[in-house]
């Protein structure tokens, strides 16, 4: 018999920004232990709710028992359980005694070899575990495995018991259809007694039957119990009021799933500030009202904040102006702040700040940040002359480029840095390439974020990406399973892009060299240019592999360890495109069996001598290597890496016959060796543009 499981825990409330995972976790944990001891059938599925104040899951098609499990009870060997006679022994008497049995059984025991000896089985039956203690063992389990951020301890109502949760669990229900499992969990015992909304709904809701409780909690509670379905209200809500107002929104996935976390009954309602705050930069009042007071900020059809912003509200009232002032008046002193900040931060230049960071230790062996911006400027200057870019405007962007960092308004809001940088450089009059390199510095910031727009801004942002990776890299801070605590990953993920994506000509270890140098002499590993070069070829792996290129395809570039990235991109194209002909799956293999070849011999020069050359196929081999050699390297130095490949595709035929019709390793040393010279010779050819070899299967 099957029937649908509810099970609610009713707690204080939850932290709202893990609340989402809580609920996942709890209701998908539940579902799996459920599933563990066989109470589900093969249609049953689930759904999770969650509340500021709930995490509950119900689960359709439970059974009310598990099946009856057939097994064979392992006895003790069969030397041991017989005499001579065939008549049990007391050990294997004892051991029946103290599985349950008697010697009545005996005559059902079977012998079985487990793979070293031969022993003794009782085939028995294990009787079904019923709902109620396979939930109140599930349930433990669950509640054991949540991604708990901070666990509190306190005790039990009614009692001298502690236990530790999320927040206080107050209330348990377990109803498996109608009828209630008085399971225990928390220090509570399970009813079907829920609640609802602390002002708009009833207190105490009794549940008649499982499928009952998200309209229960609707009708009578003014609770909407389903994450997803709450979040869509607001959502639509919020989208409504925006219409209504002719105004537009900019999404915002974690603050609403964070609102959404604060809500039982939500409402959304509109209210405005005062136009005089709109003469600070909108990123300060948009960061305040999001971060400090959860607002959804407005915006006009031209992307410009407006005085209005959106809010939700926990309560649904017929006149909502107590609750729109009360708001108003807790926006004004943020704004205000904020304000206040802006104004004193723009009586001083940035650039007076630069020398502050001298007070600023960066890292206690890489010294401040102003050494670091010593660095930083060294090297965009370098990136910016070899990009053939404005090289003052690189250094002065880099040398104060963290500038900011000092000014009130980022001491604030650190996630402000850059972006008032840019702001206080107009102010002070600097070029508007500066001011912007100042910002877009940092890009790109996470994975979809754009990189630097010009070479300017591309340089700083090099510059101080390779500085962080260099330096924290250089000092043995190399990242660890899931540990990143300098994200180097992310770093070196960002200069990876910054080349590929604006194909800056540029050697990322020239690049790295450059960077090591710019450290005092001993500060650094030595062997830090070469061993953050593999490290970045491992992040480009990844980066690679979300574009869609298979593993053979990306080893065949990146197993030549290049240094050029910006050329990574049509280098694997190339190969992609070079896979499909019909001569690519033969010249692979032919390189592959070419790479171990010349694995095993040794000295192996790279010219042939034609007087050497006795085979008809040798020679044809030698003449077509050298014909195409010239058109070959023509093609790569002028990156036409698809036709380069397509080229070489045409010495599949010579290649298949020397391999059919000559003896490379022939008994006779000078031939032997001009033969090994020959394929050394065709080997460089065949992967001047990626190992080809790696694409054989």
């Amino acid at each position: 018999m099957t029937e649908t499981l509810l099970v609610e825990l009713f707690t204080e409330e939850l932290p709202p920004k893990a609340l989402k995972q809580l609920g996942d976790a709890f209701a998908t944990e539940l579902h799996k232990q459920l599933a563990r001891r066989d109470l589900l059938d093969s249609g049953s599925s689930l759904t999770w709710f969650a509340t500021p104040r709930r995490l509950a899951v119900r689960i359709s098609e439970v059974r009310d028992k598990s099946p009856d499990r057939s097994f064979d009870e392992k006895l003790v060997p069969a030397k041991v359980g017989f005499n001579k006679n065939g008549k049990p022994t007391p050990a294997l008497l004892k051991k029946l005694t103290a599985v349950g049995r008697d010697e009545s059984v005996v005559s059902d025991i079977v012998r079985r070899d487990d793979g070293k000896i031969e022993m003794l089985y009782l085939p028995s039956v294990a009787a079904g575990q019923s709902i109620q203690d396979a939930l109140e063992e599930a349930l433990g389990e669950a509640i054991d495995r949540l991604p708990i951020p901070k666990a509190m301890t306190y005790q039990v109502a009614g009692g001298m018991e502690s236990v530790k949760f999320v927040r206080p669990a107050h209330g348990l229900v377990a109803l498996w259809g109608s009828k209630v499992l008085p399971v225990k969990a928390l220090g509570l015992v399970a009813s079907n007694v829920t609640h609802g909304h602390r002002f708009l709904g009833e207190h105490d809701i009794a549940l008649a039957h499982a499928d009952d409780y998200e309209k229960a909690l609707r009708d009578k509670g003014k609770v909407i119990a389903s994450f997803d379905a709450r979040r869509s209200v607001i959502e639509n809500q919020l989208q409504s009021k925006a219409n209504e107002l002719g105004n537009t929104l900019h999404h915002d996935d974690a603050l609403l799933d964070e609102v959404t976390a604060l809500v039982e009954w939500p409402v959304v309602y509109a209210a405005d500030f005062d136009k005089e705050f709109l003469s600070v930069p909108q990123e300060c009042l948009i960061l305040t009202m999001r971060t400090n007071q959860r607002y959804f900020p407005l915006f006009d059809s031209e992307g410009s904040l407006t005085e209005r912003f959106l809010l939700v509200s926990n309560m649904e009232v017929a006149d909502p102006t107590n609750i729109v002032d009360g708001n108003r008046r807790v926006v004004r002193p943020r704004l205000a702040d904020a304000q206040f900040f802006y104004d004193t931060d723009q009586k001083s230049k940035l650039e007076t700040l630069v020398p502050k960071l001298g007070n600023v230790i960066y890292h206690n062996r890489l010294g401040t940040q102003l050494e670091r911006v010593q660095r930083i400027r060294k090297l965009a200057g370098s990136i910016a002359e070899q990009l053939g870019t404005d090289v003052d405007a690189a250094e002065r962007a880099a040398w104060l480029c963290k500038a900011d960092l000092m000014s009130e308004m980022v001491g604030e809001f650190p996630e402000l840095q850059g972006v008032m940088g840019r702001y206080y450089a107009l102010h002070d009059g600097e070029n508007a390439k500066v001011a912007d390199a100042i910002e877009q510095h940092y890009r790109p910031r996470f994975s979809n974020d754009a990189v630097p727009e010009d070479n300017v801004a591309a340089s700083v942002a090099l510059a101080d990406k390779i500085d962080t990776l260099v330096g924290i890299f250089g000092i043995g801070l190399v990242p660890t399973g899931e540990k990143d605590p300098f994200a180097l990953r992310r770093q070196a993920l960002g200069v990876l892009r910054i080349l590929i994506e604006k194909q800056l000509p540029l050697d990322l270890m020239h690049l790295l060299e450059l960077a090591h140098a710019q450290f005092p002499r001993e500060m650094l590993a030595d062997s830090v240019a070469v061993d953050l070069h593999g490290f970045m070829l491992d992040r480009l792996r990844g980066y690679l592999r979300e574009h869609d290129y298979s593993a053979d395809e990306i080893e065949a570039v990146l197993s030549q360890w290049p240094t050029r990235i910006d050329l990574v991109m049509p280098r694997i194209a190339a190969v992609r495109e070079f896979r499909q002909l019909p001569e690519a799956e033969s010249l692979s293999a032919a390189n592959k069996r070419i790479r171990n070849i010349l694995k095993k011999a040794h000295d192996v020069g790279t010219a042939p001598e034609l007087a050497l050359l006795q085979e008809p196929a040798e020679k044809n081999l030698f003449g077509t290597v050298n014909k195409l050699l010239p058109q070959v390297t023509s093609l790569v130095e002028a990156e036409d890496y698809a036709d380069a490949l397509k080229l070489l595709a045409g010495v599949r035929t010579e290649v298949d016959t020397f391999f059919d019709e000559v003896m490379v390793m022939t008994e006779e040393p000078m031939t032997r060796n001009n033969r090994l010279a020959l394929l050394a010779q065709l080997e460089q050819l065949m992967n001047r543009v990626a190992d080809i070899s790696k694409l054989a299967a």
